[in-house]
């Protein structure tokens, strides 16, 4: 007797699986192991522990803003303690919780690896990536807590540096949130590095039939009367010609420092009042396109 060919196909995939079937199921991670290398009165003793970790996070983040408003000229390193402080409480806790809820063997972490490699690979990569980048913000520093920085995209200070991202306050007062892992691809550019002072460059044009010399010397008398300089700085201003809209200008630049970084915008707007006023009072003019007359020559004598 002959079977038709669909039957006949029909029997081998029922004969291949009914042999595979074994074998697949030796291959497959036993889950149901997993429960015996959970802790359950550890699990339920972590408990105690996460809530203590969230309650000293919390303390810390009100000392480090109560000390930072009290002592401003100190707020760089305190935020830079405050940073190393969470740090250390999620590590300190993550590691208590873990072993008191696992049994941490030999055949415990072959079981474990073996079931979560494929999550942690897969549905965990991004957060793993920002973790270790932000270990490698910690160590190799490319800006700190409390650094006015261009990164990712977005300019302000930053106020947090966490397991898997950085928070940034910028200057419209919007708290931005960017992943760790950014730093791998992205430029990032800090104004004061660790420090309170920080450096405004300004910029000025005037014509250049102007009296430029004057110019930079109200400019710079401007920079050194405003309240926010840091003084300890020298206050350099440069100059170059330009060509604006197909006439030529003189670019003036300023190179000030602020006292902190904080009053970045103010002392911008500041000096810029003050240079105007200056060149009001002194006539000296913007940039403007000059009309140049020649003098007919003499005619010739016959």
């Amino acid at each position: 007797m002959s079977f038709p060919s669909r039957s006949r196909t029909y029997l081998v995939a029922w004969v291949s699986m009914v042999w595979a079937a074994p074998a697949l199921a030796q291959d497959a991670p036993d889950f149901g192991k997993l429960a015996e290398f959970v802790r359950w009165g550890g699990v339920a003793a972590s408990v105690p522990i996460l809530l203590a970790a969230l309650f000293l996070l919390r303390v810390v983040e009100n000392a480090g803003e109560r000390l930072s408003a009290r002592f401003s000229n100190r707020r760089p390193t305190i935020q830079k303690v405050q940073t190393v402080a969470r740090f250390a409480l999620y590590i300190i806790a993550f590691s208590l919780i873990i072993s008191f809820s696992i049994r941490l063997d030999p055949t415990a972490l072959t079981v474990i690896g073996g079931a979560l490699a494929f999550a942690v690979g897969f549905a965990l990569r991004d957060l793993v990536a920002s973790f270790i980048a932000g270990i490698t913000i910690m160590f190799d520093r490319p800006f700190q807590v409390g650094d006015r920085v261009t990164y990712g995209g977005e300019y302000g200070d930053v106020i947090q540096i966490g397991l898997r991202s950085v928070r940034v306050n910028t200057l419209d007062h919007n708290i931005i949130t960017i992943p760790n892992n950014r730093v791998f691809t992205d430029v990032t550019s800090s104004g004061n590095y660790g420090a309170l002072e920080m450096q405004v460059p300004m910029d000025f044009y005037v014509g250049t039939d102007q009296d430029v010399e004057r110019a930079v010397e109200l400019i710079r008398e401007a920079c050194l009367n405003s309240p926010y300089v840091f003084l300890a700085r020298p206050i350099p201003v440069l100059a170059k010609q330009v060509i604006m809209q197909d006439y030529v200008a003189f670019h003036l630049k300023a190179r000030p420092y602020v006292f902190d970084c904080q009053y970045e915008k103010p002392f911008e707007t500041d000096v810029h009042f003050r240079v105007l006023q200056a060149f009001r009072e002194h006539g000296i003019g913007p940039p403007a396109v000059l009309h140049r007359q020649l003098t007919p020559s003499a005619p010739k004598e016959g």
